[in-house]
C-alpha cells in the first residue's frame, strides 16, 4: 500500500489493492458513488441486525500540477504538505503517462531575499522530469496529480517508514481486524470502509455512513508519536500502544467500553485529548443522518504529512486485535443500553 498512489480525489489505485486484500475476508464488497470501498461481513444475530462501521481512510496527501514553464512543472499541495520537506523528493507525475520526476528549487541567488536563508515556499518549487518542454506539454496537463515515490523502508525496532502511512496504517489495522474475525462469531454486521477524500473534504465520511446507516462507528486513524521536539501533550510513544480519543467527536459510553476492554486485554492505551474536532473521519460520520456514536482509535505516527512517516507494526497489530475483540463482544442490544452521559 506504500508503493501505489491514491491522492484525495483519485483513490482508485489504492482502492483496487485493498479490494483484493478484503475480498476473502468479507461476504460482500462494493464501491460507493464517490469511490469509498465497502466490505460487509455478516453477523449472526437475527435480522434486522445492528450495524457497525469500521472506518479508515485510504486517500493520501500529495501534489498537483498548476502550470509549466520551459518544461518545469509548477505545483501546489493536495491535503496539506509541509513545503520544507519537498526539495529533493522523488515523485511520480500522473499525466497521460506516468512520469518519474524530482522536486527541485532554484539556487538561493535567484530567490527573493526573504527565502535566501529560510525554507522555500511551494510557489518557488518545481518538478523536473528531464523531458524537453514539447514532451512535457504533450504528456502533462494542469490538474494532473503528483504522488510521492519514496520507497518504503523497514526500520529496526519493528517499525516501517514510507509515504501514505496516514492513513494506510489504519487500513492495515482494519485488515488485521477482519482476519481476526474469521475465527470469531459476532452478532453485528460489520462494514469495513476505506473512505475517500478525508484529507480534503470528508467526502467519504459523510456519504458512506449515509448509505450504510450504522448504529455506531469505530474510526481508526493515525495520531502523533513522540519524536525530536515533541511535547508530552498530544504525542504518544511509538510502539507502546494505541491512543483512545476523548472529546466531542467521541461517545463517552464507547470510550468507556473500549478502554475497559483494552485494559482487560493488556493492550497499552494512551488517552488522546480532543477538545475540539478530532481531525479524523469521525468529524463527518458523527453528524450523518440522526447522528452516529463514534469511538476514535489512534496509531502513533512520526513525521505526519511527510514522505517518511514512521509507525510501529506492533501498534497496527494491537489496533486490529482490539477492534476485533470489541466487535466480537458486542451484544445485539448494546446500542440501546448506552447514553451520552454513560
Amino acid at each position: 500500500m506504500l508503493s501505489v498512489s491514491g491522492l484525495s480525489g483519485d483513490e482508485s489505485p489504492i482502492a483496487s489493492l485493498i479490494q483484493e486484500a478484503w475480498k476473502p475476508l468479507v461476504n460482500e464488497i462494493s464501491l460507493s458513488r464517490l469511490g469509498s470501498l465497502h466490505g460487509l461481513r455478516y453477523g449472526i444475530a437475527p435480522l434486522p441486525r445492528p450495524r457497525l462501521i469500521l472506518s479508515t481512510h485510504m486517500d493520501a496527501i500529495g501534489l498537483m500540477v498548476t502550470g509549466a514553464v520551459d518544461g518545469f512543472l509548477r505545483i501546489t499541495e493536495v491535503g496539506g504538505v509541509d513545503a520544507r520537506i519537498l526539495p529533493g523528493q522523488p515523485v511520480i507525475i500522473h499525466g497521460r503517462v506516468a512520469l518519474p520526476g524530482v522536486v527541485v528549487q532554484p539556487p538561493s541567488r535567484l530567490l527573493p531575499e526573504a527565502y535566501k536563508d529560510d525554507p522555500v515556499g511551494i510557489e518557488y518549487l518545481w518538478v523536473d522530469t528531464g523531458l524537453e518542454p514539447a514532451d512535457v506539454a504533450e504528456k502533462v496537463r494542469v490538474g494532473d496529480q503528483v504522488s510521492f515515490a519514496q520507497v518504503p523502508i523497514d526500520l529496526a525496532g519493528n517499525a516501517i517508514c514510507g509515504h501514505s502511512l496516514d492513513n494506510r496504517a489504519s487500513v492495515a489495522a482494519a485488515t488485521v481486524c477482519l482476519q481476526g474475525l474469521q475465527q470469531r462469531a459476532h452478532a453485528w454486521d460489520v462494514w469495513a470502509v476505506a473512505s475517500v477524500q478525508e484529507e480534503e473534504t470528508l467526502g467519504g465520511a459523510l456519504t458512506s455512513p449515509f448509505e450504510i446507516r450504522p448504529d455506531l462507528a469505530i474510526v481508526v486513524d493515525v495520531t502523533f508519536a513522540k519524536g525530536p521536539g515533541s511535547s508530552d501533550y498530544g504525542a504518544f510513544p511509538l510502539g507502546k500502544g494505541v491512543s483512545l480519543g476523548i472529546g466531542p467527536n467521541c461517545h463517552p459510553a464507547l470510550y468507556k467500553t473500549m478502554k475497559e476492554l483494552a485494559e482487560k486485554l493488556e493492550i497499552p492505551i494512551h488517552i488522546d485529548v480532543m477538545p475540539q474536532m478530532s481531525g479524523t473521519d469521525a468529524m463527518g460520520i458523527q453528524i450523518v443522518a440522526e447522528g452516529i456514536p463514534c469511538v476514535v482509535l489512534g496509531i502513533p505516527l512520526r513525521y505526519m504529512h511527510t514522505p517518511v512517516e514512521v509507525v510501529s507494526l506492533k501498534d497496527i497489530e494491537r489496533s486490529g486485535r482490539l477492534m476485533a475483540e470489541f466487535i466480537a463482544q458486542l451484544e445485539p442490544d448494546y446500542i440501546e443500553k448506552i447514553t451520552w452521559d454513560d
